[in-house]
């Protein structure tokens, strides 16, 4: 577990949060620039000393009740910044051993081989890095971080420098890190999109507060907080590949058994691959009934849960459970009335595109 009381005046506002997240998976801090996340990153590494309380896995590195501080270089951490801030006169082998000589005796539990093997970039250990493009910076960075043998790994915007081009080369990248490095990751975010790709876990914040706080999934289903993702208010579900249309080259991912069943264009993925999934609230339209004569093909049959305003007067957002599964819509205040929609009525999800995030 990752636990934190921090306190700080800041222009503006003062900071004052209190997490306690989990010490495995990503958790992602999300919210509009200068909200504070930042300074709760760097208050978790020793950079800023705000008053409260740091600990990890009951290994406290901070506690103003009994004055202990433990200073950055003896915090066992990885930060990775936007600006890859390699050494620029070492290789990307030199800057890797300089990692590896900050890792204390015995700490952590990444060796640097697979670290090379698991961000790819075995070919570019012999070059400098004014010689790497944005996306192969990154990537050495992020090693270089992990080289410490770091219990935990502290990621400030790691993507924001990068363009849509050099994003899209490192996310995958990330992907696998997630997926197999077994260090718990607290990342820094203003992109929902990144969020909803890589996050476990979600920390809401605003002004310096915490608005919400809790399992990504759940987060993203709640009708209380669209307002903060904007257009961009869906879901995150896990699925796995449950067959393959060769002839229209369709993949069908089946995210609760037979209950929950969306087809999308095939990306050439397993039988048996588990993906993640976003629908967003936009792109779902509810029905009373089954409807044919439609180019909407995956239609899902479930029961409405909750139902709430959204941000703009004229539009309201709908939860609807599909088996165990939730789904958001987002639709006119007036279509609402005109169906007379209410909680506990049947209703179909009419999905018009999954994203699926791989």
């Amino acid at each position: 577990m990752i636990e934190a009381q921090l306190s700080l005046p800041r222009r503006g506002f003062t900071l004052g949060v209190s997490l306690r997240l989990p010490a495995r998976g990503v958790s992602a801090l999300f919210g509009p620039s200068g909200c504070g996340k930042t300074t709760v990153l760097r208050a978790l590494a020793g950079l800023e000393r705000a008053a409260g309380r740091v600990a990890l896995d009951g290994e406290v590195w901070q506690d103003d009740a009994t004055r202990r501080f433990v200073p950055t270089h003896r915090r066992a951490i990885g930060y990775v910044i936007q600006e890859a801030a390699l050494f620029p006169h070492l290789d990307v082998q030199g800057n890797l051993a300089y990692g590896e000589r900050r890792s204390g005796a015995g700490r952590g539990r990444i060796a640097l081989d697979p670290v090379i093997d698991l961000l790819g970039i075995g070919p570019l250990l012999q070059r400098r890095p004014d010689t790497l493009s944005g996306g192969e910076r990154q990537r050495v960075a992020i090693a270089r971080a992990l080289a410490t043998r770091p219990r935990l790994l502290l990621m400030d915007e790691p993507l924001a420098a990068l363009d849509a081009k050099r994003k899209a080369e490192v996310l995958p990248y990330l992907d696998r890190l997630h997926a197999e490095a077994g260090i718990p990751i607290v990342y820094v975010s203003h992109s929902i999109d990144e969020v909803a790709r890589l996050a476990d876990h979600l920390v809401l914040m605003d002004a310096g507060r915490v608005q919400a706080s809790g399992p990504l999934a759940d987060m993203l289903a709640r009708l209380d907080l669209p307002a903060a993702f904007g257009d961009d208010a869906g879901v995150v579900l896990d699925a796995v590949v449950g067959a393959r249309d060769a002839r229209w080259q369709l993949a069908r991912l089946d995210v609760d058994g037979d209950s929950c069943r969306l087809w999308t264009r095939d990306q050439g993925l397993p039988e048996g691959r588990r993906v993640r999934l976003r629908v967003l609230a936009r792109d779902v339209s509810l029905t009373r009934t089954p409807q044919t004569g439609t180019s909407i093909g995956n239609q899902l049959r479930g029961t409405i849960e909750a139902i709430a305003d959204d941000d703009h007067p004229a539009l309201a957002l709908v939860r609807v459970r599909v088996g165990s599964v939730p789904v958001v819509a987002r639709l006119t205040r007036r279509s609402a009335h005109a169906l007379e929609l209410a909680v506990g009525l049947p209703v179909w999800a009419q999905v018009k595109t999954v994203a699926l995030m791989e």
